[in-house]
C-alpha cells in the first residue's frame, strides 16, 4: 500500500472512530430512554455492555422508571463507556498522526499506550459499576427482589489481554521512535 492510500485509510479510520464514540454513547442513552431498543426478546437488541445486561432482565420495569432513576442509570452505565471513549479518542488521534505520516513518533506511541490503559480501565469500571447499577435499577423493588449483581465474563478477559498486548506494542513503538530519532541525528 502506498503512502497516499495509507494516509487516506488512516483519515477514514479516524472519522470512523469518532463516529463509533458518538454512536456508542448515544445508543447507551437511547436504550435507557427506550428500553425496547435494548431488549432482544421483543425489541431490536441494541443494548450495549453494562446497560444490555441490566436492561435485558428488567426491560418492562425500566420503561416505568421515574426520570431521575433513568438518568441515574444513564450516568452509571456511561462511566465505563467514558473510559472506553477516551481510549477510542486516543486511537483516533493515533490515526490522525498516521495520516500525517508520523509513524514512528513518540506521540504515536503515547496515544497507543493510552488506548491500552483505557481499555483496561473500561473493564475495571464495568466490573465496579455493575453492582452499583444493579442496586440502582432494583432499588424500588420490594424487599427480597432487590439485587446486587457482579459478573466476570470471557469478553472481559479478552479485553484485558488485548489491553496488555496494546501496551506492549506501544512500548515497542516508543522504542522504535527512539531508534528512528537516533538514526535521524546520524544522517
Amino acid at each position: 500500500m502506498n503512502t497516499q492510500r495509507l494516509a487516506q485509510l488512516s483519515q477514514r479510520m479516524s472519522l470512523l472512530t469518532l463516529l463509533l464514540i458518538v454512536v456508542m454513547l448515544v445508543l447507551n442513552t437511547a436504550v435507557w430512554l427506550f428500553p425496547v431498543l435494548g431488549s432482544s426478546a421483543d425489541g431490536l437488541g441494541f443494548g450495549f455492555a453494562l446497560s444490555d445486561r441490566l436492561i435485558e432482565a428488567h426491560a418492562a420495569k425500566v420503561a416505568l422508571f421515574p426520570w431521575w432513576q433513568t438518568a441515574g442509570g444513564i450516568v452509571l452505565s456511561s462511566i465505563p463507556l467514558m473510559a472506553l471513549a477516551s481510549g477510542l479518542n486516543h486511537l483516533r488521534q493515533l490515526f490522525r498522526k498516521y495520516a500525517r505520516g508520523e509513524y514512528f513518533s513518540s506521540a504515536a506511541a503515547q496515544h497507543l499506550g493510552k488506548v491500552g490503559r483505557a481499555v483496561a480501565l473500561w473493564v475495571l469500571l464495568d466490573f465496579l459499576c455493575e453492582p452499583l447499577l444493579s442496586v440502582w435499577v432494583t432499588m424500588n423493588e420490594p424487599v427480597g427482589q432487590r439485587l446486587i449483581t457482579l459478573s466476570v465474563t470471557a469478553p472481559s478477559f479478552v479485553a484485558l489481554f488485548l489491553a496488555a498486548c496494546i501496551a506492549v506494542i506501544a512500548r515497542i513503538l516508543w522504542q522504535a521512535s527512539e531508534v528512528d530519532s537516533e538514526n535521524r541525528t546520524f544522517v
